[in-house]
């Protein structure tokens, strides 16, 4: 068992590192439309930055942070640079100016994502007992973030959007990422772990050698889903703070915690319901959750139909748990000892690469071509959601399903 001090280091590290994303991200498209004037495009090309941080991702990791320098100080490094592109977003005054920011503070902020895991697995002896102990912390941090945006500082209130308010969410995250980045290098030593001498391929760096197991069509039917499924995802991110903002309804950063919430719930349920009903009705059951979700945001107002759009946000943990997460172990029993670390490379890239890319870019037009028609916004993501559940119902074969049992290497 790890020690009270770096169990502490640790925890502090998780909660500091989605604090900041947690800081910003969930209000970003609210600021850009409301105090940068920026377009439905505009919006998405900023969401987007997300996608092409999470494509570099690997190189940095791989070639940097996995050969020649300690994780930690990488990681301190990496936050460091984050806090003064944050400060500089902070005081963007327009798109064009605040664009370049943000991009480059992504392409920092996602490898981190990585780092933080690897600084916490290395003081683990037991990761599948230890890990989820501080990993919560993360979400505590994300669920604090918006808490004090909402009800203590009121910076996405009708007068805060007005008065400009929401600007300080970077500033915020600014001297939030200055603290962990100057806390990293107190953080447990992690070396690196592969030789300077060791070749390394592009292949290697993105997963590219699970690419065999899409000849199981069973896996390829999930790839391709978790694609297609992160089209609606997108949508959520880009456009529900915007839109519960615009409807009128109250705090609504501080509401949307309960995704938070109700993400830390269902992963507490996902081993017992994936080991009692399989892989297939799991995510069966995360994709339906996506339709029902955008039904509640079409139909759901700020009015006597507020608990639509509570219901909404709270199926966040059924539609993240259950897709991401147990396609996550469904990944991990699949590949094999081999592959194991190429298979969720290959999953990261698809999903956070190239399907959130993909998703963004639908939303930015969506969203322009119906303004604030928010009814035809929502039901669009509800049809896509729709369309991929019924394919990977036709397509998914049950005679190759796994249970919890078969994935005990990797949870």
């Amino acid at each position: 068992m790890m020690n009270s001090t770096i169990r502490f280091k640790l925890s502090a590290m998780m909660f500091l590192e989605f604090f900041i994303w947690g800081a910003w991200f969930v209000t970003l498209g609210t600021f850009l439309g409301s105090n940068l004037n920026a377009s439905g495009s505009q919006i998405a090309a900023a969401f987007s930055t997300q996608s092409f941080g999470a494509i570099i991702a690997p190189f940095i990791i791989g070639l940097i942070a996995d050969r020649y320098f300690n994780a930690e100080k990488i990681l301190g490094i990496l936050h460091l640079i984050g806090a003064v592109l944050m400060y500089l977003m902070f005081q963007s005054t327009d798109f064009a100016s605040f664009y370049p920011y943000v991009l480059g503070y992504m392409i920092m902020y996602m490898p981190t994502l990585a780092l933080v895991n690897s600084v916490s697995f290395n003081q683990m002896k037991d990761p599948e007992k230890e890990f989820s102990t501080i990993r919560v912390w993360g979400t505590i941090g994300w669920i604090v973030a918006g808490l004090l945006i909402s009800f203590l500082f009121h910076w996405d209130s009708a007068e805060g959007r007005s008065e400009g308010l929401l600007r300080n969410t970077f500033l915020m995250a600014s001297i939030a990422s200055l603290v962990l980045g100057l806390f990293s290098f107190i953080l447990p030593a992690t070396p690196p772990k592969a030789s300077k001498s060791e070749k390394v391929s592009v292949s290697d760096l993105l997963g590219l050698d699970a690419l065999k197991l899409l000849k199981s069509k069973n896996f390829l039917v999930f790839f391709l889903s978790s694609i297609l499924i992160c089209i609606p995802l997108a949508f959520y991110y880009q456009n529900a703070n915007p839109f519960l903002s615009s409807i009128g309804l109250e705090n609504p950063t501080g509401k949307m915690t309960i995704g938070q919430i109700s993400e830390v719930l269902f992963m507490l349920l996902l081993p017992v319901f994936f080991k009692r009903f399989g892989v297939k009705i799991t995510i069966l059951v995360g994709m339906l959750a996506w339709v029902v979700r955008y039904v509640f945001f079409a139909y759901g107002n700020a009015d006597e139909l507020t608990f639509m759009l509570i219901l909404g946000i709270a199926l966040h943990g059924i539609c993240y748990d259950f897709f991401f997460v147990s396609g996550q172990i469904y990944t991990n029993s699949k590949a094999g000892e081999k592959f194991k670390s190429a298979a969720q490379g290959l999953i990261t890239l698809a999903t956070y690469g190239v399907g959130m890319l993909i998703g963004f870019w639908i939303a930015g037009m969506v969203t322009d071509a119906y303004q604030n028609n928010w009814q035809s916004i929502w039901l669009i993501p509800a049809g896509i959601a729709g369309v991929v559940t019924i394919l990977f119902v036709v397509f998914f074969s049950d005679k190759e399903d796994i249970r919890l049992e078969s994935a005990k290497g990797g949870k």
